[in-house]
């Protein structure tokens, strides 16, 4: 699984601090994960749909949105 944190006003937006993903349904990359959750709608797609002002992180370190996050 793949476990998703959620910090700041994304956090406070989706009202949960994390989810866990199956990595078979996030795809490849950390935009295609974003495009995953965003698709659960409401909230999910109103915060992750298309704000390019979202950083992403895996492993503790600020990466690109096409980066491979497994």
């Amino acid at each position: 699984m793949i476990q998703v944190l959620f910090f700041a006003s994304v956090r406070d937006r989706l009202g949960v601090e994390s989810v866990s993903v199956d990595p078979a349904d996030a795809g490849e990359t950390l935009e295609s994960l974003r495009r995953h959750l965003a698709a659960r709608g409401g909230a999910w797609e109103a915060v992750l749909g298309s704000d390019d002002r979202l950083l992403g992180a895996v492993n503790h370190n600020i990466v690109p949105m096409h980066t491979l996050v497994f």
